[in-house]
């Protein structure tokens, strides 16, 4: 990670299941880069963060009636850097239709999505919502549909929950592809990554007035390839804040 931010640099970077308690995240590192970083985590599962080195204030750790499993989890973290509200959000997974788990994934996303429509109702600022939603919107978003069949991610329940979102008037961000398909996210198995055996679930959720401002979207599928720590490849968004401002 601290190698690809320097090289980068982004203004702002979210960060999930980063499996990190918040006393084991490496700020000290961060910031000699010029980063500050808030941190949601517990340990060896889950976990978000937001750096930014454009200023990080009015930090919220999870949000209103989130639910758990059965406790709540260190899946939600949002500030606001230079003007703009940020949510960093790692979706439950589902793992399959019929486990407890799935219902608690819906639930989760019904109780985000109120918190975030409470928000709105009292804020006028910039809304950016990034994150591993382990939801593939569109049949477009995963390699093969066929092969999803009777899975989860891909499920109208899971597809409705995120629609919800964007009826509050956010827009999902289509990257594009520096090669092959626009994924966000390769399975270890089976060499998956070469096959292009991919899904786009890592979104990127904006307000409207913030999405007329984007410049260029991509998927650094650089940081997916070989021996890297993650099997998710990095999101870029450029904007223009100060015309957002």
């Amino acid at each position: 990670m601290l190698e690809w931010v320097a090289l980068a640099r982004p203004d702002i970077l979210c960060l999930q299941e980063t499996k990190l308690a918040d006393g084991q995240f490496p700020r000290a590192e961060l910031a000699a880069l010029g980063y500050d970083a808030a941190t949601h985590g517990t340990g060896q599962w889950n976990g978000v963060a937001i750096l930014s080195r454009i200023g990080l204030g009015d930090v919220r750790r999870g949000f209103a009636k989130e639910p758990g499993f059965p406790e709540v989890e260190a899946r939600a973290i949002a500030a606001t850097c230079g003007g703009v509200r940020v949510w960093s959000v790692y979706v439950p997974n589902g793992r399959t239709v019929d486990s407890p788990h799935f219902a608690y994934k819906l639930a989760w996303l019904g109780a985000f999505r109120a918190s975030i429509a409470g928000d709105q109702a009292s804020s006028t600022d910039p809304l950016v919502i990034c994150g591993d939603f382990n939801v593939a919107p569109e049949d477009s978003d995963v390699w093969d549909p066929a092969a999803f069949v009777g899975s989860t991610h891909v499920t109208s329940q899971e597809r409705s929950a995120v629609r919800a979102l964007l009826d509050l008037g956010l827009v999902d961000l289509h990257p594009r592809a520096l090669k092959g398909e626009p994924f966000t996210y390769w399975d270890y198995r089976a060499g998956n990554f070469h096959k292009g055996f991919g899904m786009r679930i890592d979104l990127v959720l904006l307000s409207s007035a913030i999405a007329a401002r984007v410049t260029d979207a991509y998927i650094d599928r650089e940081t997916r390839k070989g021996k890297l720590p993650s099997d998710h490849a990095v999101v870029v968004v450029d904007l223009d804040l100060a015309a957002a401002a």
